[in-house]
C-alpha cells in the first residue's frame, strides 16, 4: 500500500510530462508549423491544443499580427542626382508561416534585413523617377501606394505581406538644401519681379488715365467759364450799348471821367496835349467839372 502511495505522485508527474511533451498550443493571433526531424510536414494549425509525438516533431510558433519595421534613415537618388535622406517604415505581417520559415529560419533580425533591402530597394527605383519637387511637394499618398504595391510583389517569396509602406520624413543634405534654398529664392524673387512690373503697368495706367480725365475735366471747365464769360462780356455790352442809346451825352461823359480818373489819379504823370484837344471837351464846357476833377 504504502508503495503504491509512492508511485503515484511519480506516475502522475510522468503522465504530465508526456502530456506536455506530446501537446502544443496555439494562441488566437499566432501561427504555427510542425517539422519531423527538420523538415515541414504541416502548418495548417488553428488557434487550440494541438498534438505531436516527443522527440520526433519539433513546433515553430510565430507571432501573425501586424509588426512595425522602422529602417533608419538612407540616401536616395532623384532623377536630377540629387540625394535625398528618407526615412521610412513598413507594416507587415506574416501571410504564409512555412515559407517564411524556408526564407528567414524565423530569424528576426534576418527578416528585419531582408525586409529593409527590399524596402530600399524600391524607394531607390521610386525616388530615381522623381524631382526632388516632386517627392517633396507632390501628393505622397500615390507614392506610398506604389511603394506598397511594389514591396509586396518583390516580398512574395518571404512569406510575408506588406500592409503599408510609410515616409515619415524627407530631408536634403546640407549641399542640396543651400541649392534648393537658392533655387526658391530666384523663383520667388522671380515672382516678386513680375508683381512689382504688372503693379507699375497697373499705376501707369491709372496714372495715365487721371491725367486724361483731368486734363478733359480742366478743358471741360475752361471752356465752360470762357462760354460765361463770353455771355458776361456780351450781356455787359448790351446795357451798356442799351444805356448809350439812351442818354450818348451822358455815357460819353461817364466814360471821360473814367478817362480823367485814370489819366490823373497817380499826380505824377506828364501829359503833352494840345488845349483844345477832345481829351479836354469837358474842361471847356463847364468849369465846376474840371475844379472838381482837380481836387
Amino acid at each position: 500500500m504504502n508503495q503504491y502511495r509512492t508511485l503515484l505522485p511519480i506516475g502522475v508527474a510522468v503522465l504530465a510530462l508526456l502530456v506536455y511533451s506530446c501537446t502544443f498550443v496555439v494562441k488566437q493571433y499566432e501561427v504555427a508549423i510542425k517539422l519531423r526531424l527538420g523538415e515541414i510536414v504541416s502548418d495548417q494549425y488553428g488557434p487550440g491544443l494541438h498534438f505531436k509525438l516527443p522527440l520526433i516533431n519539433s513546433i515553430e510558433i510565430f507571432d501573425r499580427r501586424i509588426q512595425t519595421l522602422d529602417s533608419r534613415p538612407e540616401r536616395f537618388l532623384t532623377i536630377e542626382k540629387k540625394d535625398v535622406i528618407v526615412d521610412s517604415y513598413a507594416k507587415w505581417r506574416i501571410s504564409n508561416a512555412a515559407q517564411f520559415f524556408r526564407s528567414t529560419g524565423g530569424s528576426s533580425a534576418r527578416t528585419s534585413r531582408l525586409l529593409s533591402e527590399r524596402i530600399n530597394t524600391s524607394l531607390r527605383d521610386e525616388f530615381g523617377k522623381r524631382t526632388i519637387q516632386e517627392v517633396v511637394s507632390d501628393d505622397r499618398l500615390e507614392l506610398m501606394q506604389i511603394l506598397t504595391k511594389e514591396v509586396n510583389a518583390n516580398t512574395e517569396d518571404l512569406g510575408v505581406e506588406i500592409v503599408d509602406v510609410r515616409v515619415k520624413k524627407i530631408d536634403l543634405p546640407p549641399e542640396v538644401s543651400e541649392s534648393v534654398y537658392q533655387r526658391m529664392r530666384a523663383e520667388r524673387e522671380r515672382v516678386a519681379r513680375d508683381l512689382r512690373a504688372k503693379g507699375s503697368e497697373a499705376a501707369e495706367r491709372i496714372r495715365a488715365d487721371a491725367d486724361r480725365q483731368r486734363t478733359v475735366i480742366t478743358a471741360d471747365a475752361y471752356r465752360q467759364s470762357e462760354e460765361i464769360r463770353g455771355e458776361g462780356d456780351a450781356r455787359s455790352a448790351e446795357i451798356y450799348a442799351g444805356a448809350y442809346s439812351v442818354d450818348p451825352e451822358f455815357y460819353a461823359f461817364y466814360r471821360s471821367l473814367g478817362s480823367y480818373r485814370q489819366a490823373f489819379g497817380n499826380g505824377g504823370d506828364v501829359m503833352v496835349l494840345e488845349p483844345d484837344s477832345e481829351f479836354f471837351r469837358f474842361f471847356r464846357q463847364q468849369q465846376a467839372p474840371v475844379e472838381a476833377i482837380g481836387r
